[in-house]
C-alpha cells in the first residue's frame, strides 16, 4: 500500500482511470460486434449505421486516451473492410 500522500493519490487516480478505460473499451468491442452481426445478417443500412457510429466512437476515445490512433485505425479499417465486402458481395 502506499506510504505517502502523493502515492494513495495516484493510487486513487489508478483505480478511476482503470473504471473508466475499461468502459470504454467494453463498448469498444460492443461497437464491433454490431457492425459484425449486421453484416453477418447480410443488412446493408444497419450495418453502415453500426459502422458509423462505431468509427466515430472509436476515433473520440483515441482523445480521451483510451486507446492508440494506430489501435483505433486498425480497427475501424477491419470494419470498414468487412463493410466493404458486404457492399461487394451484392
Amino acid at each position: 500500500m502506499a506510504n505517502h500522500k502523493s502515492a494513495e493519490k495516484r493510487a486513487r487516480q489508478t483505480i478511476v482511470k482503470t473504471e473508466r478505460n475499461r468502459f470504454y473499451k467494453t463498448r469498444i468491442k460492443n461497437l464491433t460486434k454490431a457492425v459484425i452481426a449486421a453484416v453477418d445478417a447480410k443488412d446493408k443500412d444497419a450495418a453502415t449505421n453500426a459502422f458509423k457510429s462505431a468509427n466515430k466512437n472509436i476515433h473520440s476515445y483515441v482523445s480521451k486516451g483510451v486507446i492508440n490512433k494506430n489501435t483505433a485505425a486498425r480497427k475501424v479499417g477491419r470494419l470498414a473492410r468487412l463493410l466493404n465486402s458486404l457492399n461487394s458481395a451484392a
